[in-house]
């Protein structure tokens, strides 16, 4: 390391972090060179509390990964069993399951357009994205009776109907956000405020972005078109008209841009989906100590934050033998780290905050020792002993 350079640690607590999480960043003067990130200080052992309950307390745990994209996770995780168990749910809970999932990114690209005003020193904007969001927390109430973790998906179908007294509630609903939304959009376009701050600033290029893996709105905003929902169709989403939203600017100008389109696109995919949804059941019923037959099965959904993965391994009893989530922000995290490289210290938060980390979902610890490469798996008694012990010794 030259004289010149030295690092500044940026977490795991720090205002511009809304979760604790470290990064290493090497500055010279006031530009960085270099950057690195140090996960696992969210890390809760939800896989491996998986292993000990029944498929359908699983189902609780699942949902509670991330309070923004629990609906995401609740239908990757029905997906997996529903496969396994070679179950087809009802076409009216396809469509209720897209409904939720489309007014939840709704609620998660707003809630992020709002940090993102506010990383850049655009506080009215903040204020004034957060009154709106309330319009789509109020509709998922509306349907689902919970502002937060709405408990739709359960395996088989969907927990609640949503009657048609509803859906007039909704669409108006959905006619106050898009006008608002819109009104976002040309203000964000003629803004210097957001210009100032976002053009230029974190670029990834398409290559870089292909090579770090990037998923969702981050990959979108390097001109990468991929989209779950359009290239590996789940739920209805082949059925129904919509637009996979690119940019190419590869900054964080971008990035916003991206995620006020599909606001709209979401829009409209909400309200087709309640022009357009068949009548009949919700759900099949399904026993709750019910056994899964042996399998093996990867589902994927498009999250807010982009492309989710859940695998889940079944040995023909009432608990997953293992189970896995690779979350978005695991694969944008490495990114963050090119996208520092060249700028300017106080561009940090708002290009941390570009690729919408939600690092309690994608947490994670290995247990190796550096010297022999050993590794090996820990039960959560296990691990409780071992830190009681370490502060004992360190204290």
């Amino acid at each position: 390391m030259k004289e010149t350079e030295f690092i500044i640690p940026v977490g795991p607590q720090h205002p511009a972090l809304k979760e604790p999480e470290k990064f290493l960043i090497k500055v010279d003067g006031e530009y960085v060179v270099d950057a690195d990130v140090r996960m696992g200080y969210n890390h809760r052992g939800i896989e491996k509390a998986m292993e000990s309950r029944t498929y359908l307390q699983g189902l609780y745990l699942v949902e509670r990964i991330c309070g923004i994209c629990s609906c995401a996770h609740t239908t990757c995780y029905t997906q997996c069993i529903e496969e396994a168990m070679g179950l087809e749910i009802p076409e009216r809970a396809k469509y209720i399951r897209v409904i939720t999932a489309e007014l939840e990114r709704i609620h998660s690209h707003l809630l992020w357009l709002g940090i993102a005003a506010h990383e850049v020193g655009f506080d009215t904007l903040f204020f004034y994205i957060w009154r709106d969001r309330e319009v789509v927390m109020d509709l998922l109430e509306l349907i689902s009776g919970n502002r937060v973790h709405y408990a739709m998906p359960t395996i088989g179908g969907v927990r609640r109907d949503i009657p048609p007294e509803k859906v007039n509630e909704i669409k108006k609903g959905c006619n106050v956000l898009e006008k608002r939304t819109k009104y976002y959009k040309e203000l964000i376009l003629n803004e210097k405020t957001i210009h100032n701050r976002g053009d230029g600033v974190g670029v990834l290029t398409p290559k870089e972005a292909v090579a770090l893996c990037t998923v969702g709105p981050v990959a979108r905003a390097s001109g990468i078109n991929t989209d779950v929902r359009a290239d590996d169709p789940y739920l209805v989403y082949d059925e129904i008209p919509f637009n996979v939203i690119t940019y190419d600017g590869c900054d964080v100008t971008s990035r916003i841009l991206v995620r006020v389109d599909e606001v709209l696109e979401s829009i409209n995919i909400v309200r087709y989906c309640l022009d357009h949804m068949p009548d009949g059941p919700i759900r099949k019923v399904v026993s709750p100590l019910m056994r899964v037959p042996e399998a093996e099965v990867v589902s994927l959904v498009e999250a807010p934050r982009g492309e989710l993965i859940h695998y889940t391994r079944s040995n023909g009893g009432m608990k997953p033998y293992r189970h896995k989530v690779r979350a978005p922000t695991l694969g944008n995290i490495l990114a963050v780290c090119e996208m520092l490289k060249g700028g300017y210290i106080a561009d940090v938060p708002i290009v941390i905050a570009g690729i919408d980390p939600c690092l309690c979902c994608a947490d994670r610890i290995a247990f190796v020792d550096v010297n022999t490469d050993k590794r090996w798996v820990w039960t959560d008694e296990q691990l409780r002993r071992y830190g009681v012990k370490w502060y004992q010794q360190n204290s």
